[in-house]
């Protein structure tokens, strides 16, 4: 098969083996690892950025060299085009690859690099500020003839114009920031309310992760199908796509699942759909790798309408690599040199099917909240057709800083079937103990009937169940309460059952002797839902079990693809925390409302001593790319107790509601955390 990704590949066609000698990787984490690689197979010296939250990551070990570009701030670091460039040149190095995020699309950064006589992997000036700016982009390819969706996108309108020209349009509406993407600061409006509102809180997230507020609006199409295009142009105009990956499974805007081909698309619209994505690339005079995106109507699969371009690599480009053969970042380094496309568009072949799962630091139980805290345990899976593309390692903090996707769980198999369960299968081996992780939702997601069925839209993950935490399973608190023993020391261990503080938590006592332990654990964060283990010279753990004790005593526990995290609690622990909540009528009452990771607080969204009722956002706190808004659990007087710019540990009190004179018995909300919105930090799409 030939493919795009291997320019030389032709019959007769000679090429150097290096398009270039050293490149540096102005990216991090997991897209600068795969860089590197590639980087290293042709025999380029690769050097490597990083901060100081990174000064041992994978993607530093790996390179063959690396300089320090500031610390952990990405505006100090990894977005300052300045040290930038500045290692590059001191480096040596004749290209610069960005990967994705942070300046990949920056027309500033490119430039700069052009300027100091370095080649920038990726296209022109033109194309990443046509298509860098969503408002000119799609009124640029709407001149082109390629169909828009419906909407209004006059960058000089402000909130009030904005709405009254939205209302024009009708509803429901999407609202986007021009600059930036990964659906950063989208908002949906389906009335004139919820228009008013989400006007200024977009603003508020574009101009603090974009430095650009400027909106606009779409026609929200319901139920739609997210299908992106992947292309390749060299510098003599030519032009041609890899096929399609359907990105439908989203959350927030966030893709969560992807695969390719899409299940909807025939071979007729496959090809138009190509076509359009070339002359939308065309018209911008693009060079390298990137990727058109539309929306296509899942009654109409046939009608598809222009969302925009990412002129750079995109998150999920392993399932195009699976179907096709290519490696993408060869093919941009060799057009990057100046050479010519190796494959035709009719020598394109897609061979079988392959899905791609973003693991995340996530609690998918807390509202998907990021999660951050030291890799305890790292294990990639195995087996045929799988492949990981990871930028983590064991003893690695996972800090607030950058984005919170770990690694990328890929599988390929002879049919989209196939593909699925050899997914399922990577991701319950997949083992990542100390952060908590999203992968039992994604295996929750991949077993859905309609996704199993390819009946697949943007909205299916926002239609499922709250996700819940199961019970956890025998196996996983004897491996807990087995290593809680074990890592006690033999006088702790004489004291808990044989000292004058037994009765506090021994079982299986008897005078003489001990018959056994009783350990009590809970889980990590329902503290109340006390469980009690008999652990004794019989029992038997799993021989498959993982288990890890973090530095606050934490246990962490895997095992047969499930993962837990426990406390360990003494008796009279246990016991305040049922009276504690007992007393406030329920976990959900609780009258404090607390940070539900670390961040920085970016709103007040009461003043101190507003009337609040069960509900109502309070503080806003920005950390790993969202913006987490702490609601109030109960009605009562606000006491707010942070400001604006204060960076806040997990579970440090923000403010607490006390409660209001005339209040009397009031009813608790559903929980503590209930609006969390894209926001600011650039590493992900």
């Amino acid at each position: 098969m030939q493919t795009a990704g291997t320019p030389g590949s032709r019959r007769n066609d000679v090429r150097p083996v290096r398009p270039f000698e050293r490149v540096l990787v102005a990216n991090r984490g997991e897209i600068a690892v795969r860089v590197i690689r590639t980087l290293r197979r042709l025999g380029i010296h690769a050097i490597a950025v990083y901060s100081d939250a990174d000064a041992d990551a994978p993607h530093v070990r790996l390179a063959d060299e690396a300089v320090r570009i500031g610390p952990a701030q990405a505006s100090q670091s990894y977005l300052d085009r300045d040290r930038l460039v500045a290692a590059a040149l001191a480096t040596g190095a004749q290209a610069v690859h960005p990967g994705y995020g942070f300046l990949s699309e920056d027309v500033g950064f490119a430039s700069a690099c052009r300027a100091a006589g370095i080649v920038f992997v990726g296209p022109g000036d033109e194309a990443l500020e046509v298509m860098g700016d969503k408002i000119r982009a799609k009124r640029h390819v709407e001149a082109s003839g390629v169909p828009v969706v419906p909407g209004v996108s006059d960058p000089g309108l402000d909130d009030a114009a904005l709405a009254a020209a939205g209302e024009g349009v009708g509803f429901p509406l999407l609202v986007k920031p021009s600059a930036g993407g990964g659906g950063k600061g989208m908002q949906v409006a389906r009335d004139s309310a919820e228009l008013a509102a989400a006007i200024p809180a977009a603003r508020r997230v574009a101009l603090a992760a974009f430095g650009d507020d400027t909106l606009l609006l779409e026609r929200l199409i319901e139920r739609p199908r997210h299908i992106e295009v992947q292309v390749l142009a060299d510098a003599a105009g030519a032009v041609i796509h890899l096929g399609e990956r359907e990105c439908s499974l989203q959350r927030r805007h966030q893709k969560v699942i992807e695969e390719a081909p899409s299940p909807l698309l025939d071979a007729e619209t496959r090809a138009r759909i190509g076509a359009a994505a070339c002359d939308a690339a065309r018209s911008v005079g693009y060079l390298g790798a990137g990727t058109v995106e539309f929306l296509v109507s899942d009654a109409a699969p046939d009608e598809f309408f222009f969302i925009e371009m990412n002129t750079r690599l995109q998150v999920e480009h392993p399932v195009t690599e699976l179907v096709t053969g290519a490696d993408l970042v060869e093919a941009q380094l060799r057009i990057a040199a100046g050479e010519p496309l190796a494959i035709a568009q009719d020598e394109v072949r897609l061979d079988g099917h392959a899905i791609e799962a973003r693991v995340y630091a996530e609690s998918p139980e807390r509202g998907f909240l990021p999660s951050t805290g030291d890799v305890l345990a790292w294990r990639e899976p195995e087996g045929p057709g799988v492949r990981i593309d990871g930028g983590i390692r064991e003893g690695q903090e996972v800090t607030a800083h950058y984005d919170p996707m770990l690694a990328k769980v890929i599988a390929h198999g002879a049919d989209r079937d196939e593909a699925l369960d050899r997914l399922d299968r990577a991701l319950a081996d997949t083992v990542v103990l100390g952060v908590e992780t999203n992968i039992a939702f994604l295996r929750r997601l991949l077993a859905d009937p309609a996704v199993r069925a390819g009946r697949l839209d943007t909205g299916l993950i926002d239609r499922m169940p709250p996700a819940a935490a199961d019970a956890p399973p025998t196996v996983l608190l004897e491996a807990a309460a087995t290593l809680a023993l074990a890592e006690e020391s033999p006088d702790t261990a004489a004291a808990r059952t044989d000292g004058p503080v037994a009765w506090l938590e021994a079982r299986g006592w008897r005078p003489g002797g001990r018959s056994g332990s009783r350990v009590l654990l809970a889980p990590r964060d329902e503290p109340h839902a006390v469980e009690a283990v008999d652990v004794d010279g019989d029992s038997v753990v799993s021989p498959t079990a993982i288990t890890r004790r973090a530095a606050d005593g934490t246990i962490w526990t895997h095992d047969d693809g499930r993962t837990a995290a426990f406390l360990r609690l003494h008796r009279r622990q246990a016991a305040e925390t049922r009276r504690a909540a007992a007393e406030r009528g329920g976990l959900t009452a609780d009258p404090e409302l607390r940070a539900p990771m670390p961040g920085t607080v970016t709103a007040l969204l009461v003043a101190d001593g507003d009337l609040v009722e069960a509900g109502d956002p309070v503080v806003a706190i920005e950390a790993m790319k969202m913006e987490h808004r702490v609601v109030a659990a109960i009605g009562g007087i606000a006491r707010v107790a942070v400001a604006v710019g204060d960076l806040v540990a997990r579970d440090r009190v923000v403010a607490r509601i006390e409660p209001a004179p005339s209040t009397s018995d009031p009813a608790p909300s559903a929980g503590a955390h209930e609006a969390t919105v894209p926001s600011a930090a650039p590493h992900e799409e």
